[in-house]
């Protein structure tokens, strides 16, 4: 069998709605990993918010952030900040909102208000042991791959009609994704392919949220989890069955990459 490689999103794809990785899940990775294939993760969480995940099913290559934060056999093979002074400005409109921001790296993330009860529901669905701490100064002269604005659904639009060197992805009913323009999964994994020389035919991946569009819509095998929304799954080529129905298992069988 020639050797491919698979790229899985996390939340929703990987790990059910409690945050749990199933037995069929992990069995069917590590049938993968044993017949050679190369898996990697595609997510937009931080890196330091699934190293436990990581190192559970022994992945090495991961694109965290949404594209902007690529990993290849443990190296970063590619990263692309937000624009620091967009940024800025961004968290100056924010502010007058009273709409929270927390700044995101590599290795940490702040929030630039204390406590917040819109940062702590959105963040605690994650359930990731960790919440932001306060630093209102984390987006100045550093580099920041992706942040998190805090609104309700509707209240972003008036960020993303003044702040046009930014994407925003809603995630959450509370909380939005702020990505540097065009970024997306798709550019990272492109990233990683260029290096690893898979041609497309022997590329799949594996998503079910808003921000797996892109990458189902440019890896030529995708598939969208039976729990993904409608506008996702009209976005890949095929559809499996949801997380809770072993629906990693269920849609590398259709791929014929497992027996």
């Amino acid at each position: 069998m020639e050797k491919s490689i698979i790229f899985f999103d996390i939340d929703g794809t990987l790990l059910n709605h409690d945050k749990k990785l199933p037995a069929s899940t992990k069995q069917a990775i590590f049938k993968l990993q044993e017949l050679g294939h190369e898996v990697a993760i595609a997510t937009g969480r931080a890196p330091f918010m699934y190293e436990d995940l990581r190192k559970e099913l022994g992945i090495r290559s991961f694109i965290s952030y949404n594209g902007q934060y690529v990993v290849l056999n443990d190296e970063v093979i590619y990263t692309n900040p937000l624009n620091a002074d967009a940024l800025k400005k961004l968290t100056a409109t924010a502010v007058e909102n009273e709409h929270p921001v927390v700044y995101m790296d590599h290795k940490d993330m702040k929030a630039n208000v204390r406590q917040h009860a819109y940062i702590e529901e959105s963040i605690g669905t994650l359930k990731i042991g960790m919440e932001p701490t306060h630093d209102p100064d984390y987006h100045v002269d550093r580099p920041l791959y992706q942040s998190l604005l805090f609104c309700e659904r509707g209240e972003e639009e008036q960020y993303r009609e003044t702040f046009k060197d930014f994407d925003f992805i809603r995630w959450h009913s509370y909380s939005v994704d702020i990505l540097p323009r065009g970024g997306s999964k798709a550019q990272g994994i492109a990233r990683m392919v260029e290096q690893l020389g898979y041609p497309p035919a022997r590329q799949y991946a594996f998503g079910d949220g808003l921000n797996d569009i892109e990458m189902l819509t440019a890896v030529e095998n995708s598939f969208a989890m039976g729990n993904a929304l409608d506008e996702v799954k009209k976005s890949a080529k095929f559809v499996t069955k949801s997380v809770e129905e072993d629906g990693i298992l269920h849609g590398l069988k259709m791929a014929g990459l497992i027996e």
